[in-house]
C-alpha cells in the first residue's frame, strides 16, 4: 500500500524543485555576464566585429582584371553578395539554417528540435548560421572538448551571434559566412572553392554544384568530393532533397539534379602553377619589402600571406598565356634539335669544366642539402648520388618519374636548354608578359630580373647609335677587313669574324649591324671610343658592370632580359627610357590604397638618333641574308618590325630582342652553366634559339584583336621631322654632290 505524501511534504519537494530550477536559471544568467563581461576570455568589441579577422589570401590582378594569382596562408578570397549564385545561398540555407531570415542569432526551435529531427533522419545541427559565424571569426576554431569549457565556448558563440545580428544584415552576414567556411585542400570560402573544385566562379555555379560544396562544411574531409565521392554524392542529394522541400527548386528539378554525376573539375592551387610563376615569385618579394615600410591604421603590420591585399599590376593575362605557349612550343623542338648534337658524345671530354661545373650541381642541390642535414659524411652522400633511386624530371612532355642515378639527374638538368622572355610597352613602360624560366616546379631562378647573362650581339646598336649622335650616316661605308685596337687593358684587341657569315668589301653601317658583322662594329668602337658607348649603356638602364673597354661592342659585358628589353624601347619611344613597371598599386582589402607606383623617365637619347637606329633596325628583319629576315620568310610577317639577334662565343648564349611600335619583347636561351652549349652556330645562334619564340608570341598577340596591338602601324617620325637621309642611294648622290664641290673649292 502506498503512502500518500502529507501536503505539507508535497510543498517541501515542489520547494526543493523550484529552488532546484531557480538555481540552474540563475548559474546560467550569472555565467552568461560572466561571459559577456569576459570572465572566461575576451569578447570581441565593436570594432572587431566591424572588422572582423580571418586569413584571407592576397590577389594578384593583372591588367585585364584577372586574379593570377594568390599569396596565402589559407587560400581563401572575399567576394560580394551579388557574386553568389542564389543556389548556394539557397542550398546552405536549406541544410544549415531553414529559419535563417526569421530568428535574430538564436533559433530555440532548432536548438530543443535537434533530438527529434536527428532521430527521424533529418540531420541538423544546433547552431545557427550566425552562431557558426561567431566560431569562425572571433572564437577558438577548435571545439573544445572539456565539457565545462564546451558550454562556455558555446555560451560565448551566443553572444557574439547576437551581437553579429545587430550589427550586419542577414545578407552581410551569410556572405561573410560564405567567405571564410573550410571546404578542405586549404580551401577557404566559396571563391576559392568554386575554382579549385569547379572551375568556375561563385555566380555560375549550378544548384548541384552548389549543393556538393555546401554538403562539404560539416565535415570537409570526411565528405570531400576528391576522397570520397559515393559519401559526397549521396550527401550532395540530401542537400538537394532539403532545397526542393523548402521550395527552392522544384521536385523534377531535384530529381533531375540528383541523377547527374559529381561532375567535378579539381585543380587545387598550387604556387608552382598557373600563370606567370617566376612573375609572381619576384613580385612576392618586392611586395613583402613594400609591406615593411608601411603600418596598417592601428600601427601593426601587414601581411601579404593573411591581409586579403589586392595587388595590381600590369601583366596581362592573355599576353602572357600567349608568351608562356610560344616558349613551350619552340622549346620543345630546340631542346630535341640540342640533344640530337649531343648524342653519342662522350660529355666530359667536349664540355669545359665537366666536372667541377657537375660536382657544383651536386653541392647545390637540394638532395645534397637534405643529405647534409641529416649528418651524413662526403663518402655516403657520393655513395647516395651514385646509387639509383625514382627521381621526378621535368620534361617537355610533362614531368616524369624515372629510376636513374641522383648524379645523373644532375648531368640531365645541366644539358636542359632554359629560356626567358619578358614584353613591355615601350612608351608607357608596362611590362604585359614575363616568363622567367622553363618550369618554376623544378627551377626556381628567374632568368628575367635576377639572372644576368652575357649579351653577344645585342650589344651592338649601342655602339652605332654613339656614332649616330657624332654625324655618322647609317650609309656611311667601312671596308669590312679585320681591325686590331690597342691601348686598352694593357694588350690589343683583335675581334674574330666568322667567314662564311663575313661580307666582303665595302658595307654600310644598316648592313654591319643587320648582318652583325663584327670587324666593322670594332671599327665604329675604335671612332667613337668606348667610354662614351659604356656611358650610354648605363643611361639605357643596364645595371650590371659595363667596363669601357672596346669589347663591349660585341657584347662582352653580362646583362639582364628586363634591362636588355627596356634599354632597346628607347629606340621605340623617342630616346625616352622608361623603367620596367610591373607593380601599379597595392590596396587593402577594403580597396583603400596603401601603395602606388611611378616610374622613373629620362631622356637619354636625342630623339633623330633613335628613329634613325629603328629604321637601322629595321633593316635587320628586312636585309635578305640579315641575322633576323626569317621573321619575313619563316614566319610570313609583313609589318614594320625591327630587332636585334645575339649570339655569344661557343654559342653559349641566344637572344633576340624584337621592336614594334607598340611592344618591346626581349628572349633569351642557354643552358644553366655556359660551358654546356649547342655544337654549332647555326643552331646555338639567336636567330634560332631565340628568334621563333619571339616570332610565335607576336603571332599570338596580333591575332588577338582585343589586345589593340595593331599590326600594320609604323614608327612615329621624330615631332619636327626627320632630317638623317635614310636612303643610302640619296645619301650617295649627296656624297657625291659633296665630294664635287669640294673638289672645285680646293681648285
Amino acid at each position: 500500500m502506498i503512502n500518500k505524501l502529507a501536503p505539507q511534504d508535497i510543498k517541501r519537494y515542489n520547494w526543493y524543485i523550484w529552488r532546484f530550477f531557480i538555481g540552474c536559471f540563475a548559474f546560467v544568467v550569472i555565467l552568461i555576464g560572466l561571459t559577456t563581461f569576459g570572465a572566461f576570455g575576451t569578447l570581441p568589441s565593436l570594432r572587431d566585429l566591424e572588422n572582423p579577422k580571418s586569413d584571407q589570401a592576397s590577389e594578384i590582378i593583372s591588367a585585364d582584371k584577372q586574379v593570377i594569382g594568390k599569396y596565402y596562408f589559407k587560400n581563401r578570397s572575399s567576394v560580394n553578395f551579388r557574386d553568389i549564385s542564389p543556389n548556394v545561398i539557397n542550398a546552405l540555407i536549406a541544410k544549415e539554417d531553414n529559419h535563417f531570415y526569421s530568428h535574430s542569432g538564436i533559433d530555440f526551435w532548432r536548438t530543443f528540435s535537434i533530438i527529434p529531427y536527428n532521430l527521424i533522419g533529418r540531420k541538423q545541427g544546433a547552431s545557427t548560421l550566425t552562431q557558426q559565424l561567431a566560431l569562425n571569426l572571433f572564437s577558438d576554431h577548435a571545439r573544445a572538448h572539456n565539457p565545462l569549457k564546451r558550454v562556455i565556448q558555446k555560451l560565448q558563440e551566443l553572444i557574439i551571434a547576437v551581437r553579429i545580428e545587430k550589427h550586419y544584415t542577414k545578407q552581410e552576414i551569410i556572405t561573410m559566412y560564405l567567405n571564410t567556411v573550410d571546404f578542405g585542400s586549404n580551401t577557404f570560402g566559396i571563391a576559392s572553392a568554386a575554382q579549385t573544385y569547379f572551375n568556375t566562379t561563385p555566380a555560375k555555379l549550378t544548384a548541384d554544384q552548389a549543393a556538393t560544396l555546401i554538403q562539404m562544411l560539416t565535415a570537409p574531409t570526411k565528405n570531400s568530393p576528391v576522397r570520397h565521392p559515393d559519401r559526397a554524392l549521396n550527401n550532395r542529394n540530401f542537400v538537394l532533397n532539403r532545397m526542393a522541400s523548402e521550395g527552392f527548386i522544384s521536385d523534377g528539378q531535384a530529381a533531375e539534379y540528383k541523377a547527374k554525376p559529381l561532375g567535378i573539375d579539381y585543380h587545387q592551387v598550387d604556387h608552382n602553377e598557373g600563370l606567370a610563376p617566376y612573375f609572381r615569385s619576384v613580385l612576392r618579394d618586392d611586395v613583402k619589402r613594400i609591406l615593411s615600410t608601411v603600418n596598417k591604421a592601428d600601427g601593426t603590420p601587414y601581411d601579404i600571406d593573411r591581409d586579403g591585399l589586392k595587388i595590381y599590376t600590369t601583366i596581362n593575362a592573355s599576353m602572357q598565356q600567349y608568351a608562356e605557349d610560344a616558349q613551350r612550343e619552340w622549346m620543345r623542338k630546340l631542346q630535341n634539335q640540342f640533344n640530337t648534337q649531343w648524342k653519342g658524345v662522350r660529355l666530359a671530354s667536349k664540355i669545359k669544366n665537366y666536372k667541377l661545373l657537375i660536382d657544383q650541381g651536386i653541392h647545390q642541390s637540394d638532395r645534397y642539402r637534405e643529405l647534409k642535414a641529416d649528418g651524413l659524411s662526403d663518402e655516403e652522400i657520393a655513395d647516395n648520388f651514385n646509387t639509383p633511386d625514382t627521381l621526378n624530371l621535368f620534361t617537355w612532355r610533362g614531368n616524369i618519374d624515372t629510376i636513374m642515378k641522383p648524379v645523373d639527374s644532375v648531368i640531365y638538368c645541366k644539358m636542359l636548354l632554359r629560356n626567358a622572355l619578358m614584353s613591355m610597352d615601350p612608351t608607357t613602360g608596362y611590362v604585359k608578359a614575363w616568363v622567367g624560366g622553363i618550369n618554376f616546379e623544378h627551377f626556381k631562378y628567374d632568368q628575367v630580373k635576377q639572372g644576368a647573362r652575357q649579351v653577344g650581339s645585342t650589344a651592338k646598336p649601342f655602339t652605332y647609335a654613339v656614332a649616330i649622335g657624332n654625324g655618322y650616316s647609317p650609309c656611311f661605308q667601312v671596308n669590312n677587313v679585320p681591325i686590331t685596337i690597342s691601348g686598352y687593358g694593357g694588350q690589343d684587341w683583335k675581334p674574330g669574324s666568322s667567314p662564311l657569315e663575313t661580307l666582303p668589301g665595302m658595307i654600310t653601317l644598316r648592313a654591319a649591324l643587320a648582318h652583325s658583322q663584327n670587324w666593322v662594329t670594332a671599327y665604329i668602337m675604335n671612332e667613337v671610343k668606348p667610354e662614351p658607348v659604356a656611358e650610354l649603356i648605363k643611361r639605357m638602364g643596364i645595371h650590371n658592370d659595363v667596363p669601357p673597354y672596346p669589347s663591349i661592342c660585341l657584347g662582352v659585358f653580362d646583362a639582364t632580359v628586363m634591362d636588355m628589353t627596356a634599354a632597346y624601347s628607347v629606340f621605340a619611344n623617342h630616346g625616352i627610357w622608361t623603367e620596367p613597371t610591373y607593380l601599379l598599386r597595392i590596396e587593402d582589402k577594403n580597396g583603400n590604397e596603401i601603395y602606388s607606383y611611378t616610374p622613373k623617365v629620362k631622356q637619354v637619347m636625342n630623339e633623330q638618333n633613335a628613329y634613325v637606329m629603328v629604321d637601322m633596325l629595321k633593316s635587320v628583319v628586312d636585309m635578305k641574308g640579315a641575322t633576323g629576315n626569317r621573321l619575313r620568310w619563316m614566319f610570313n610577317f609583313t609589318n614594320p618590325i625591327a630587332g636585334k639577334t645575339g649570339t655569344t662565343s661557343d654559342n653559349s648564349d641566344g637572344w633576340f630582342i624584337g621592336v614594334t611600335p607598340k611592344l618591346v619583347t626581349g628572349v633569351w636561351t642557354g643552358c644553366e652553366n655556359r660551358d654546356f652549349h649547342f655544337r654549332t652556330t647555326a643552331m646555338g645562334e639567336g636567330s634560332n634559339s631565340a628568334l621563333p619564340i619571339f616570332a610565335l608570341y607576336l603571332k599570338k598577340v596580333y591575332a588577338d584583336e582585343s589586345l589593340g596591338i595593331k599590326k600594320n602601324i609604323d614608327f612615329e617620325l621624330p615631332k619636327n621631322g626627320l632630317t638623317t637621309v635614310l636612303d643610302c642611294d640619296l645619301y650617295s648622290q649627296q656624297q657625291k654632290g659633296t665630294n664635287e664641290i669640294e673638289k672645285k673649292l680646293s681648285f
